[in-house]
């Protein structure tokens, strides 16, 4: 029988600049699901729940489309973030998974989930590494430790735990225009090396 416990220890992540109206534009209050393409949902299902430990929380399959009527049997699965979001993937039941663009560098496209303590990133390395998965870190960010490993679908996948205050994080989006706005002063740059 499987034990539960109460998670009591969840870090409730709040929004730095996220907390005013925006001129009547939609107050986006979190993600819902992000859908990636698996191969094969029960391998999917192992890494994610079994060795991730996130919970299996729905599972449908339909033979058309919901939005389109198109003709593509799939199943489509979930797995439930303590904050009530979720992670989704499709199985087109033809073994094919997750295809990186072959222009983007592997480390690039990636997905970051939160975990709550520096134990628990730690803990979540130990599992993975017993699995046999890969991991690269603990990585310093400055504002963010984290760790890197590929699921079974090729998908990079990072674990965070947040080391910056909220204060500091509002000081970050306040230097974040400006940092951008240097851009095309460091295109110039970059090429001006690339030349020399």
């Amino acid at each position: 029988m499987k034990t539960t416990h109460p998670i009591t220890s969840i870090s409730l992540r709040k929004a730095a600049v996220n907390t005013e109206d925006r001129d009547g534009l939609p107050n986006v209050h979190g993600l819902h699901h992000w859908a990636f393409r698996c191969r094969d949902s029960e391998e999917t299902r192992h890494f994610y729940e079994d060795i991730l430990g996130l919970p299996l929380a729905a599972a449908v399959f339909h033979e058309r489309v919901p939005s389109t009527q198109e003709y593509c049997p799939y199943y489509h699965i979930f797995f439930e973030l303590a904050d009530g979001s979720y992670i989704a993937f499709f199985d087109l039941l033809d073994g094919k998974s997750y295809i990186p663009d072959p222009d983007t560098p592997s480390w690039l496209h990636h997905m970051a989930l939160e975990v709550d303590s520096r134990q628990s990133l730690e803990d979540a390395k130990a599992r993975l590494e017993a699995a046999g998965v890969d991991v690269l870190g603990i990585v310093p960010h400055g504002w963010f430790d984290s760790i890197y490993f590929f699921d079974p679908n090729g998908m990079r996948m990072e674990l965070v735990h947040r080391t910056a205050s909220l204060d500091a994080m509002k000081d970050k989006a306040r230097q974040a225009r400006e940092l951008l706005a240097h851009r095309p002063a460091k295109i110039a740059e970059l090429k001006a090396r690339a030349a020399a």
